[in-house]
């Protein structure tokens, strides 16, 4: 055991969600921006007792969202982002939750947060409530509600070689591991 390093976090481990081939770009040709079609959701495990690996979740059928990560590439970058969003800093009773819990974002929209013409990030926006998040910070547009980002890593087929950019290279096709994004301090 290394004292300088930390014990590794629950839910710190990494999942496989398949290829970046597999996740078609969304937005990159066309004005229609819907993901439906175009993402996975995953059921990641979260106890030891969870059997390993991701699970792919129907979309259309999504049922519990509490547990499952939305995978999608938006304009050549792989995004993961919780199904559900939380308020900050406090613990909510399941009158509190976000009204997303109850409806998927995979029905949602994707767009640019831009100002003045300059694309600063982007966002989903909710097709049921239209309350929108940044795909990077998670932050809502309203309120004190952040959607969980999840880390994204792409690596090398053959070998470990990781890249930790979630640009797609188009000439070797990568595979996509998500964890849950982990907290410092």
């Amino acid at each position: 055991m290394n004292p300088f390093r930390p014990p590794s976090q629950a839910g710190a481990a990494w999942h496989f969600v398949g290829l970046a081939s597999t996740f078609p770009d969304i937005g990159q040709d066309n004005d229609d921006c819907r993901i439906s079609a175009r993402c996975k959701a995953f059921k990641i495990p979260t106890t030891a007792h969870d059997p390993p690996g991701a699970v792919q979740a129907d979309i259309d059928l999504p049922g519990d969202l509490k547990d499952q990560v939305l995978v999608f590439r938006y304009k050549g970058k792989v995004h993961a982002v919780d199904h559900r969003a939380r308020a900050l800093g406090r613990r909510l009773t399941p009158a509190q939750q976000c009204p997303h819990s109850s409806f998927p974002l995979s029905k949602g929209s994707l767009f640019d947060i831009e100002d003045f013409g300059v694309v600063l990030s982007a966002g989903i926006t909710c097709s049921k409530h239209d309350w929108s998040f940044d795909l990077f910070s998670g932050q809502a547009d309203r309120g004190s509600y952040k959607l969980k980002v999840w880390e994204v890593q792409l690596r090398d087929p053959a070998t470990t070689t990781t890249t930790t950019t979630e640009e797609v290279s188009e000439t070797v096709d990568k595979e996509v591991w998500v964890r849950r994004k982990q907290r410092i301090g």
